[in-house]
């Protein structure tokens, strides 16, 4: 099935190969953009077109105007964002939309909607989705931020009101510490984001990050493909997922994804994206955290689990086509694990870019590898430290954390810093195993 004639893919590394690999099989023809950088990447060399973007390596896939130039000259008729980048920028995917192209996502006011954290609450909250306590809106100064903390109660989490991804927020345990973090957290929410507006929401310090995944269909509904969860994280961010939750009952998950169809629905939500839960280990309730109007890092979990192509959907959603999947017998069968490898210290989690002298990826059964990389290719420190994604199915959780970690025992990168041994490492430890951990778990592991 020809959705489009052709594609841009406005993005780099893993995420575009993936979403080249689908479009191929739809019969779509593909157009790659890259840096000067990026030029040897695997990615580059699989598409159908390339153009190389000129500028500063670490700006051009956020150049709009150079995105939609090679859209122009290659004849591409939608392009798809990825993400990050400019994935959940409003401006660009109106502006791609003004240029005639067909946008691989939702609407331009459904990602503003949520792109404001501040406005994403309120709404959620009023359509009945449960919230933290937290500030009315955005607080204005330091004071207003002391006022605000002290009737939601402490300790806090000072968070930016635009952005994501886990950039942008700092706990405060006191008044104190809320005039400390006010101004740090605000500057560099304007220097990342553009906007120094922040909330304060509470803190939970027992937690489960808990997402599911809906797709906004071309009919109008909206449909929940289950739970992930991402509470594996250092430093707010995600580096292992899985799912089912081990913390999710079966009522539970209902509930849910009942409140992430309904969070979705109040902006009239069209193709995929996440609403993203935090999950109260001492009380088991659930609150709204925020919605990515974009496809996640971690979809090939849910893809393994239903036996879905995630990005296949998308592209013919936007085309007005049914998902490719029956919705209604769509089932979710076994357990699935993805662990993020990294080019990273897996101690301290520093960067380590460096030239790729050996890339042998495992094999086997339920064995899966989303790669940008590959040997003879050159990590920059210019991006994202993704390497690739080792994701893992099996029909249990023990099944599958006995093939994960087969299968990074057969990952070999050499050249840059890995994050492998922090992985195996992970795979072994009580908490994880177990399946009662929290987002605390990779803090406890590297005091």
């Amino acid at each position: 099935m020809v959705v489009f004639e052709s594609l841009l893919v406005a993005n780099r590394g893993e995420i575009a190969r993936r979403v080249i690999r689908s479009a191929r099989a739809l019969g779509i023809r593909t157009v790659a953009v890259h840096s000067s950088v990026d030029a040897e990447l695997p990615f580059v060399a699989e598409a159908d077109d390339a153009v190389e973007l000129t500028g500063s390596p670490a700006q051009v896939y956020r150049d709009a105007h150079q995105l939609l130039d090679a859209a122009r000259k290659t004849s591409a008729t939608a392009v798809h964002p990825g993400y990050g980048f400019l994935s959940e920028d409003p401006g660009f995917a109106q502006a791609a939309s003004d240029a005639g192209l067909v946008w691989i996502g939702p609407g331009t006011e459904a990602i503003s909607a949520m792109g404001d954290k501040v406005a994403a609450r309120q709404r959620v909250a009023a359509a009945g989705v449960p919230v933290a306590d937290g500030s009315a809106g955005a607080v204005a100064s330091e004071e207003s931020a002391v006022a605000a903390a002290e009737q939601v109660g402490f300790p806090v989490m000072l968070k930016a009101a635009a952005g994501g991804g886990g950039m942008g927020m700092a706990v405060a345990a006191d008044a104190a510490a809320v005039r400390i973090e006010y101004g740090k957290v605000s500057a560099f929410a304007q220097r990342l984001f553009g906007d120094q507006r922040l909330f304060v929401e509470r803190y939970f310090p027992h937690v489960r990050h808990v997402e599911v995944q809906i797709l906004g269909l071309a009919d109008g509904r909206v449909i929940a493909l289950g739970e992930r969860d991402c509470s594996v994280q250092r430093r707010h961010q995600k580096i292992a997922e899985e799912s089912p939750s081990p913390a999710v009952s079966p009522d539970l998950r209902r509930r849910m994804q009942d409140a992430a169809v309904l969070a979705a629905t109040t902006v009239d939500y069209r193709n995929a994206g996440t609403v993203e839960f935090l999950l109260d280990q001492d009380t088991g309730e659930f609150f709204f955290l925020e919605m990515n109007t974009r496809l996640q890092v971690e979809h090939p979990v849910t893809e393994l689990r239903y036996g879905v192509d995630l990005v296949s959907a998308q592209l013919r959603i936007a085309a007005g086509a049914d998902p490719g999947f029956d919705t209604e017998t769509a089932t979710p069968t076994g357990h699935a694990i993805e662990l993020r490898v990294n080019a990273e210290d897996p101690k301290r989690f520093l960067p380590g870019p460096g030239p790729v002298t050996e890339w042998v990826e495992p094999t086997g059964d339920g064995v899966r590898v989303d790669a940008g990389y590959a040997a003879g290719t050159v990590v920059t420190p210019f991006y994202d430290s993704l390497l690739a994604k080792l994701v893992v199915h099996g029909g249990d959780r023990q099944q599958a954390l006995q093939r994960a970690r087969a299968a990074v025992a057969g990952f070999t990168v050499t050249g840059p810093r890995c994050n492998l041994p922090f992985h195996a490492e992970l795979l072994q430890h009580p908490e994880f195993v177990s399946g009662r951990y929290d987002t605390g778990l990779v803090a406890r592991m590297r005091p």
